[in-house]
C-alpha cells in the first residue's frame, strides 16, 4: 500500500510529520510505502536526522505550501504546486492509495475537490471524526468540510457516516441522529427540519434529533450536522480533557494529606479520562465523499498523531471504505 503524506502541512512541519512517518514504518504495523511531499531539501535533512535511509520512504518535491492563515481557494489558485495539492494529485494519478494532510483543512478539502472529484451520488464531502465515549466511539459528520449545507447534503452525510460506522466501528445497524437544539421534530432551523423529514423517509435507522449533551450518551452511532457546527463542537470536546485536568489542579485542597489522597486516587482517574478524550489517539478523520482516500489530521499534530493518521489511511484503504459507500448510496 502506498500513502502520500503532505510533509509541509501543520504547525510542526516538516520535522514532526517526517518523524511520524518514520515512527509508523519502524512500528511494523503494516507494510506501507510512504511518499513525503514538500520541500525536498528540508525533508531530506529531517530524514537524515531520523537515520531513515533503510525505510521504504520516497520524496516528491513541491515548491509551495498553503499556510494555515491563507484562504484555501485563493492560495490553491496561485500555488498549483502546493504540497497538499501535489500529494492529492498522486492519488488521482494512481501513484498513491491514500493521502494524509495535517495542514490547512480547507486546502485539503479543496485539493480533494479539484483533483479527485466526488463519489457518485455525493454533492459535498464530509469529515467523519470519531468522538470517544464511555460506550464506545460515535461518528460526527461533518466536522468541518462543508459549512453551508442543504438538507440533501445532511442526508448524504448520514448515509456515509452510517457506512463508516458499519465498516470501521463494526456497528451492524448504526443508529443516526440529527444534531439540533431540541429532540422534538419541530425544533431546529429550516434546513435541519427538512433534513429531519428526508432522514425519516430514508432506509437509515434514524433516531431523530439529538442535542449536544448526547455526544457521549451512546444513544446513536452517528451524529449529523453541518461543518460549521461540527467543527465548533469538535474543538470544544478536544479541550475537555485539558480543561478537566486544569480544573483539578485549580481546585486541589490546601491540606497536604488531602492533596496526597487526590494525587493517589483522583489524579489517575482524571488522567485516564483525559487520555480517553485525547483526539491524538485517532490521528485523523477521513474526508468521506471524495473519490479517493483522504485523511485530515489536526494542525498541531505531533509525530505520534501523524503515525496514527497514517494507520487511519491504511485502514480505510484496506476496508475499501469508498467502495462500501458507493454500494450503500446505490441501494
Amino acid at each position: 500500500m502506498r500513502i502520500a503524506l503532505d510533509a509541509m502541512g501543520g504547525d510542526y512541519a516538516p520535522q514532526e510529520i517526517v518523524a511520524g512517518a518514520v515512527a509508523y514504518l519502524r512500528s511494523g504495523l503494516s507494510p506501507v510505502q510512504i511518499t513525503l511531499v514538500g520541500d525536498a531539501e528540508r525533508i531530506e535533512r529531517c530524514l537524515a536526522d531520523q537515520r531513515a535511509a533503510a525505510l521504504p520512504l520516497a520524496v516528491v518535491h513541491a515548491a509551495d505550501v498553503v499556510e494555515m492563515n491563507e484562504s484555501p481557494a485563493a492560495a490553491l489558485r496561485k500555488k498549483r504546486d502546493a504540497s497538499i495539492r501535489v500529494a492529492v494529485r498522486l492519488v488521482a494519478a494512481g501513484q498513491a492509495d491514500a493521502v494524509v494532510g495535517a495542514g490547512n483543512t480547507g486546502a485539503v478539502v479543496a485539493s480533494a475537490k479539484l483533483e479527485l472529484k466526488s463519489l457518485p451520488g455525493i454533492d459535498r464531502p464530509g469529515i467523519a471524526a470519531l468522538i470517544p465515549g464511555p460506550l464506545g466511539a460515535t461518528v460526527l459528520i461533518d466536522a468541518g468540510a462543508t459549512v453551508n449545507c442543504k438538507p440533501v447534503h445532511l442526508l448524504q452525510f448520514a448515509k456515509m457516516g452510517a457506512c463508516y460506522a458499519r465498516n470501521v466501528l463494526h456497528r451492524a445497524h448504526p443508529m443516526v441522529g440529527l444534531l439540533s437544539v431540541g429532540e422534538e421534530d419541530a425544533k431546529g432551523t429550516e434546513v435541519t427540519r427538512e433534513a429531519f423529514r428526508l432522514l425519516r423517509e430514508s432506509p437509515l435507522h434514524f433516531y431523530g434529533n439529538v442535542e449536544g449533551r448526547d455526544f457521549f450518551s451512546g444513544k446513536v452511532d452517528v451524529i449529523v450536522c453541518d461543518g460549521f457546527v461540527g467543527n465548533v463542537a469538535l474543538k470544544v470536546m478536544e479541550g475537555m480533557g485539558h480543561g478537566i485536568r486544569m480544573l483539578f489542579e485549580h481546585t486541589a485542597n490546601a491540606k497536604w494529606w488531602l492533596r496526597l489522597l487526590q494525587g493517589l486516587i483522583v489524579r489517575p482517574v482524571v488522567g485516564r479520562v483525559g487520555r480517553r478524550m485525547d483526539y491524538t489517539r485517532f490521528g485523523g478523520a477521513p474526508l468521506l465523499g471524495a473519490a479517493g482516500t483522504v485523511i485530515c489530521a489536526h494542525g498541531n499534530s505531533r509525530a505520534a498523531t501523524i503515525a496514527n493518521a497514517i494507520e487511519r489511511a491504511r485502514e480505510a484503504v484496506a476496508q475499501q471504505l469508498n467502495e462500501r459507500i458507493t454500494e450503500a448510496l446505490a441501494q
